[in-house]
């Protein structure tokens, strides 16, 4: 996934190329002899791994959601500076994902019905944990903010943060740097929008 740095595993490998198939022709659209063959690997050889395509679904899924909340607690607790330093910290995490991790994003918006109803729940419940932790600092840096308005608005941003499937191809983009800084700003004039929208 995007927050290692050292060479992926072969799991990793085949993890990170069945997202990117699923997300290209839908889970349905691609066998395991497809996804082997991404990795240099027999069909077969998968199930050393997985014990199918329904396991490998259920890792990416669960594994980004849960990803997310131990990165955005991290931040939390290496948190220096005030709320608004912290805030500007939790943007740049998410976008990293939303920009390095763009087909987990389309695969969430369109398979997560197909994991079972225990990894589906699990998911619901890590993506609910990362959205408190975000909404307990959007409300430091906007006091005047309801608890309601409040995670109405992270979800706003979460939307628009994970809008770059959308984007365009990778190299279509105007540059990494550029593209996450632009984000960063719309992000920022969201949450400032509904803190001005409460005055």
């Amino acid at each position: 996934m995007a927050t290692r740095t050292d060479a992926p595993t072969r799991r990793e490998q085949i993890l990170r190329e069945a997202a990117r198939l699923f997300a290209e022709r839908g889970f349905h659209g691609v066998g395991v002899d497809e996804i082997g063959a991404a990795v240099g690997i027999s069909g077969p050889g998968l199930y050393r791994h997985f014990p199918g395509k329904d396991a490998m679904l259920a890792e990416l899924l669960v594994g980004i959601s849960g990803q997310l909340l131990t990165g955005g607690k991290r931040r939390v607790a290496e948190a220096g500076g005030g709320p608004g330093a912290l805030l500007d910290s939790l943007i740049e995490g998410h976008i990293d994902f939303a920009l390095d991790d763009r087909p987990l994003i389309t695969l969430h918006d369109r398979e997560l019905d197909r994991l079972r109803d225990s990894d589906r729940k699990l998911v619901r419940q890590l993506q609910r944990q990362y959205v408190e932790l975000w909404v307990e600092v959007v409300r430091e840096v906007y006091p005047a903010l309801t608890e309601p308005t409040t995670r109405s608005a992270v979800h706003s941003v979460f939307g628009l943060l994970n809008s770059t499937p959308h984007l365009g191809r990778p190299g279509a983009l105007p540059g990494r740097g550029v593209t996450a800084a632009l984000l960063h700003r719309m992000a920022r004039g969201a949450f400032a929008a509904a803190g001005d929208a409460v005055l």
